[in-house]
């Protein structure tokens, strides 16, 4: 019976990892769209996100799966309960990447007028954000969990710069305005990115001491 468990955890390890592969895809190339104001990639990452979806569902089932065979030991359960957790943060981050896609999309039809490099820079600390926070859960590493939630501050400063940038050049060029509230929602998506690589570092945290609790 213990086999066929372990068998299960393995499969649940293999998804993880799936899912965790799809979205940081997913990210990268709605950067790519973003930054070239690509239309093409932008829709076809918005089609996509049906397929991490499916991914979630899958996950939550194999989970399910384990807490029905037979009563998991308190290490097992915090596993099961973190990949749980998990795959809700790893949607959401889909579901952004989706959503920078459509901003994409609704600005395109001219070029920036505001300075993006710190949206850039965004974008880059929240994709290293991601793939370390996918890495701590791969490589069971404690540490590099805790990086991750160090770094979110390093995002959140950047959010604020942008958002200072972006108040000032709509204070000097109010005919720009609505584009400049676009990127700020992107930059906003961005942040937000950045706090569920957080979550899943904590819960990564969680899974791995024995003495950690979480709400």
């Amino acid at each position: 019976m213990r086999s066929k468990f372990d068998e299960q955890l393995n499969l649940l390890n293999q998804e993880m990892l799936h899912m965790g592969t799809m979205i940081e895809e997913s990210i990268q190339e709605a950067i790519e769209a973003f930054i070239n104001q690509d239309i093409e990639k932008a829709h076809k990452i918005m089609d996509g996100d049906e397929e991490i979806d499916h991914e979630q569902k899958k996950i939550e089932n194999i989970c399910f799966n384990l807490l029905m065979q037979q009563q998991p030991v308190a290490r097992d359960l915090r596993t099961i309960s973190a990949a749980m957790k998990m795959v809700t943060d790893m949607e959401r981050i889909g579901d952004h990447a989706s959503d920078i896609s459509e901003m994409t999309v609704m600005m395109s039809k001219t070029e920036y007028k505001v300075n993006i490099e710190d949206v850039k820079k965004m974008a880059t600390e929240t994709m290293l954000m991601l793939i370390r926070s996918i890495e701590a859960y791969v490589e069971k590493d404690n540490k590099k969990a805790e990086c991750v939630m160090k770094h979110d501050d390093i995002v959140d400063n950047l959010f604020d710069a942008v958002k200072k940038e972006i108040i000032d050049f709509i204070r000097e060029s109010p005919d720009n305005g609505e584009q400049a509230a676009d990127l700020l929602m992107v930059a906003k998506y961005f942040e937000r990115i950045g706090d569920h690589a957080t979550n899943i570092a904590e819960w990564v945290q969680f899974a791995l001491d024995d003495k950690k609790e979480k709400k």
